[in-house]
């Protein structure tokens, strides 16, 4: 025990004379670089972590020392140590930003389109948008839409089809043709009668005659002009008529329209709300018109018929058609209003009826 203690004080004294032989710069190179480790080793537990502060210090600290001295002083990093973060320095300098391997983004345009053909056609599949696209010029392959419809949580086609009775309704809608009329006290207490039609689908009403006294031949006869005066492919999609139980509505009337392949579909007694459309049509045109004026005649009557039946196809809002006019459902939505329109009114009826719209 005694010569092991001997040897070791020996050691620490031929130590110290060695230190006497450094110059004093070199001590205290050797005590700041000391220091700074101690600085992060104490603030960094359990593992030292360097920053880049700390780096650019120890690497400048430690080239002042000299090679033999560097071997020699109890270092927390190796010259590997430094080499490598001499590389993150090239490689940082040198590496170009990273990019996102693959094709580029979709256009946001064409993803709003395809979302919208599959919101509006439930039957489509990503093949038939896909044709749909191309036919509208945009060139892009059938698995990009098949991408945007699962990014988007879009079933495909069987599964999304909307089977409720709403969207049932609206179909069958098309296809249907009601039929009624509107009597009118006059002035003078005679009862003038409007024959009148009026589409499911798109709520356009037409007047088909007025008269004093409706007979089974003018009902006929007002028919024809009907069918003469619609286009052909409108004329071909009723499928339906539907009518009440007037003794003036004959089989000769029916025939008009099945021999257009339309099948009559007579109300039950007392049920007016199996024509409601047509029901809620002459309510309509009671409340807005012929209830608020005194008609005179039957030339008077046609006039005011005639003025509201524009009105309701050209201007009036429909909520089952989208706010939307009858004749305004397939034309474009009207320019979005700001502080610079202007909005003027145009006046049917004689002031009865005002009707508003937006200039430039």
């Amino acid at each position: 025990m005694t010569l092991r203690l001997v040897y070791r004080f020996g050691c620490l004294l031929l130590g110290w004379l060695r230190l006497l032989a450094r110059s004093s710069a070199a001590k205290d190179v050797e005590i700041l670089v000391l220091r700074h480790q101690l600085s992060v080793l104490q603030r960094s537990i359990p593992k030292p972590v360097f920053t880049r502060g700390d780096r650019a210090v120890i690497a400048a600290l430690v080239r002042l020392l000299s090679k033999r001295h560097r071997t020699t002083l109890p270092l927390a990093i190796t010259p590997r140590t430094v080499l490598r973060w001499h590389a993150k320095l090239v490689a940082r300098k040198w590496t170009y930003p990273p990019r996102r391997p693959g094709r580029p983004a979709k256009p946001e345009a064409l993803r709003a389109l395809v979302l919208r053909l599959a919101r509006e056609n439930d039957t489509w599949g990503y093949r038939r948008i896909h044709g749909e696209l191309l036919s509208l010029g945009w060139k892009v392959a059938a698995s990009t839409v098949w991408e945007i419809l699962k990014e988007a949580g879009v079933e495909p086609a069987p599964q999304r089809a909307d089977r409720s009775w709403a969207r049932f309704l609206t179909a069958q809608a098309h296809g249907i043709l009601a039929v009624d009329v509107l009597h009118v006290d006059t002035v003078f207490l005679r009862r003038l009668f409007v024959l009148f039609f009026i589409e499911h689908g798109s709520r356009r009403v037409h007047i088909a005659g007025v008269t004093r006294n409706v007979t089974a031949d003018w009902a006929v006869q007002q028919a024809r002009n009907l069918l003469l005066s619609m286009e052909e492919t409108r004329t071909a999609g009723i499928r339906y008529l539907v009518r009440d139980n007037a003794g003036y509505f004959t089989e000769a009337f029916d025939a008009v329209f099945t021999a257009v392949g339309t099948r009559v579909v007579p109300i039950l007694p007392g049920a007016p709300r199996m024509n409601a459309i047509a029901e809620r049509w002459v309510a309509s045109c009671r409340r807005e018109a012929t209830d608020r004026i005194l008609i005179t005649g039957e030339r008077h009557l046609r006039l005011v018929i005639h003025a509201y039946a524009a009105h309701h196809n050209e201007h009036r809002p429909h909520r089952s058609l989208g706010q939307r006019c009858p004749d305004g459902v397939g034309t474009p939505e009207p320019p979005a209003a700001d502080d610079q329109s202007r909005v003027i009114r145009r006046d049917r009826l004689g002031g009865l009826i005002h009707e508003y719209t937006q200039v430039a």
